[in-house]
This record gives C-alpha cells, structure tokens and sequence, in this order.
C-alpha cells in the first residue's frame, strides 16, 4: 500500500546540493530517494514531504521567468515534535532565522488550537514555518 500524501510540492531550487544540506543537515530531513543525474532528490521528514529539483537539469515545468528568491508568495507549514530545538539547531548554523519562536493561538471554530512556531527562508527564498503543537483550548 502506498502511504504517500496526496499532496507533495516540489520546489525548484538553483543548487541541489546546498540545497541538500540546508534540508537534511540543517532541518532534520532525511533523502527518500533521489536522481542525482536530474538534479532531484526526494525529502521526508515524518509526514511532511518535499521535492527538490535542481534548475535547468533535466526538465523545468517554469510557467514564466524566474528570479531569486524563488520561493516569493509561499509559506510551508511543518508539523515538528519540537520546533524551539530546530530553532536552535539552524541558528547554531549560521541559519538567520525570519521569525524568531513564538507561541501563537489560532482560533480554529469554536477552539484554538496553540503552537510554538518559527519561520525561516531555505536558500532559494522559500518560507519554511516550522510549528509544534501545544494542543487546543475553548475559545
């Protein structure tokens, strides 16, 4: 049975290989698989997953001109188990964080649901919002 989500965005990206290590090194994604010789790698981290393709290998599906930061007009949301320690760990990197940590409530109906989230750009300009949920209360 195939357990891959429904929904897999693929991000094209300028250079795979910095790409690679600002995704697995930096934020804890491990490579599904990948096809170095199309410049595409596949990333998973838990349930999220991501494609990664390299332009101008292989195949670009560009609808128009591209110019960095690719990741214009996107925010990724990531379910982490703990998103202050990633936080952290890309810092210690050398990683500027976009919005450093905070604790946020949203309300969701008649609840809100709270997380702990941060946000950071990967080296194309995608908006990455890492977030560890606090649970939910009544509004």
């Amino acid at each position: 049975m195939d357990t891959s989500p429904s929904l897999v965005p693929e991000l094209m990206v300028e250079d795979l290989a910095r790409s690679l290590r600002f995704w697995v090194e930096g934020c804890g994604f491990s490579v599904r698989y990948a096809r170095p010789e199309e410049g595409f790698a596949y990333l998973e981290l838990g349930s999220a997953h991501v494609m990664l393709d390299q332009r101008g290998i292989g195949r670009d599906w560009a609808t128009g001109p591209l110019e960095s930061p690719l990741g214009r007009g996107i925010n990724l949301q990531i379910g982490v188990a703990d998103a202050e320690t990633l936080a952290r760990r890309l810092a210690a990197r050398g990683v500027e964080l976009f919005l450093a940590p905070e604790t946020r409530w949203y309300r969701t109906g008649a609840q809100e649901a709270g997380v702990v989230q941060f946000l950071v750009q990967d080296p194309d300009g995608y908006l990455l919002r890492f977030q560890s949920s606090l649970g939910r209360r009544p509004v």
